[in-house]
């Protein structure tokens, strides 16, 4: 059974340019369509005290007011509308909801979200608010967890997530990404793992299995933010790598197999995948919760066992 937090109101009106914004949309759709298993949850807007916990509460009252100035807009990528203030008010809500069900089942969902180029006083790169960052920080702070590994595997360096997060010790940032796909200006995650362009299967696979374990038993998370985004795919608009199907089922199960082996819940956001045809965008994502849901769906026990009462508490 997949565990997925979604919203209507995470659909909004495409903008012009590259941004499938009507990709999440489909994710029901093409659920459904292969009559897979699930329970849909609604997320709350995340509360703006733990927006401004990450962002400039000035960046913060602009995008509330959805008075973003056009160069912040264009850093972006499109405008900030009414509907856009909201549907990125809900996402960090939705991947903070994802992370307290994945507590309990091993494994959720997010439809939305991995904005993880969004900084302090700005968004960029089709991000506005970094819901990874708000979402790590809350559960923290409100001592749900007490450490957070957020695991960036899309095809672009996850460089505002870790700016925000910095060199916080319960929690760590790992990006593997194209070396020389955006952002032109790297920043610097706990581990960064910079792949070539055209990087296979094999090659990516190789150096998630030499990077990862590490990290993670040097950190022990109680919890996993994956940002799952599948643009390293090869027919990817924006990519640069070339991954198969195969291949990402490939790393979601890696990604899995490493939260089993260390007792950590996994909670994914959707990130990053670009192309013309938005329902195959939206049967790769959904095809990667699927294999993280089935690769998770025994861990429940583990998690019980490790985190107890933190585990009970979640619906």
């Amino acid at each position: 059974m997949l565990h997925l937090v979604h919203h209507p109101d995470y659909v909004t009106p495409a903008p012009p340019g590259a941004f499938p914004a009507d990709k999440y949309g489909l994710i029901i759709p093409a659920l459904e369509e292969i009559g897979a298993p699930h329970k849909q949850h609604r997320p709350e807007p995340m509360p703006r005290r733990w927006i401004e916990a990450v962002h400039e509460p000035a960046y913060v009252e602009e995008v509330f007011t959805a008075s973003v100035p056009r160069d912040k807009e264009r850093r972006i990528g499109f405008p900030v509308d009414a509907r856009i203030a909201r549907r990125v008010q809900l996402t960090p809500g939705g991947s903070w909801l994802a992370a307290r069900l994945a507590l309990n089942h091993g494994y959720a969902a997010n439809s939305a979200g991995g904005s993880h180029h969004a900084l302090f006083d700005t968004g960029a790169g089709y991000c506005v608010f970094n819901d990874l960052a708000v979402a790590a920080i809350r559960l923290i702070a409100e001592g749900t967890v007490a450490r957070i590994l957020i695991v960036d595997l899309d095809v672009h360096q996850g460089d505002g997530t870790a700016a925000l997060i910095g060199d916080r010790a319960d929690i760590r940032t790992y990006s593997v990404h194209g070396e020389k796909n955006f952002p032109a200006r790297k920043a610097r995650s706990t581990v960064d793992v910079a792949l070539p362009d055209g990087a296979t299967d094999d090659a990516y696979l190789d150096a998630l299995s030499q990077t990862l374990p590490p990290l993670v038993d040097r950190v022990r998370p109680d919890l996993i933010l994956y940002q799952a985004g599948v643009d390293p795919h090869v027919d990817d608009r924006l990519g640069r790598l070339a991954l198969s199907d195969e291949g990402l089922d490939r790393r979601d199960r890696f990604v899995a197999g490493e939260a089993i082996r260390s007792g950590a819940a996994v909670a994914s956001a959707l990130g990053g995948g670009y192309g013309p045809d938005k329902m195959l965008l939206a049967r790769r994502h959904v095809r990667s919760m699927l294999c993280m849901a089935d690769a998770l769906k025994a861990h429940r026990p583990v998690l019980a066992a490790r985190l107890g009462s933190v585990a009970a508490e979640v619906a």
